[in-house]
């Protein structure tokens, strides 16, 4: 990534997903991961995505975890299992390699397992939920670094996605820097509203002061 996404990547990551989110709703961009949250609460994540999708097996068997050696430092795993709960495409040995790589967390839509290493050393893992049963034999690769869904929404090879208590948006990499200067705008807005009703100010007063409602509102 060059300077100016470097930059980008920065402030999503010092934003909140809701500030994110309300600035996507504002862009008409969808990007908000249904259904997934994290191990910890505490967990937040920020990255390009690295993705990968599975399938279900055929009479030859497929591998299921051999592309983490690919993945790059600063990168967020981003695995696109159908939405599968009955069969996990994360476990510990996944978590331990990657933590160890600098991987920026793991998303998924499908179900993790071994989850108390991830919280154990704070690995940002974020999912459906988790599962012990295996993957292997029950799901294989398909294709790795080709766009995929966590749910409704697409993912791109290289677009972002910010993780915290919240769950997960997914920000389109060529839209990013637009995301990022609306989401600060909305943030700060909303702060000098906290401090002013802090301050003594009515609710009813701070937002039409600082046009609270007009902040979320679709631009055309």
């Amino acid at each position: 990534m060059d300077t100016l996404d470097e930059g980008v990547l920065t402030e999503l990551g010092e934003l909140p997903c809701s500030a994110i989110s309300d600035a996507m709703d504002k862009l008409g961009i969808e990007g908000q991961a249904i259904g997934l949250k994290p191990l910890e609460p505490g967990f937040r994540l920020v990255g390009p995505a690295f993705t990968c999708k599975y399938e279900p097996c055929g009479v030859v068997k497929g591998t299921v975890g051999d592309y983490i050696d690919d993945v790059p430092a600063g990168a967020v795993v981003v695995l696109d299992n159908a939405g599968r709960e009955d069969c996990t495409v994360w476990g510990d040995i996944l978590t331990a390699v990657a933590h160890r790589k600098g991987v920026a967390g793991t998303v998924i839509n499908g179900v993790c397992r071994d989850t108390s290493l991830a919280r154990s050393i704070g690995y940002p893992v974020f999912s459906k939920g988790h599962f012990m049963r295996t993957g292997k034999e029950r799901v294989q690769m398909d294709a790795v670094q080709v766009p995929i869904s966590l749910g409704e929404v697409r993912v791109n090879p290289g677009d972002i996605l910010v993780g915290d208590g919240d769950g997960i948006v997914v920000v389109p990499q060529d839209q990013a820097a637009e995301v990022a200067a609306a989401a600060r705008e909305i943030e700060d807005a909303e702060n000098q509203l906290r401090a002013a009703v802090e301050g003594g100010l009515s609710l009813r007063e701070a937002r039409t002061k600082f046009k609270y409602h007009a902040l979320q509102t679709k631009v055309d």
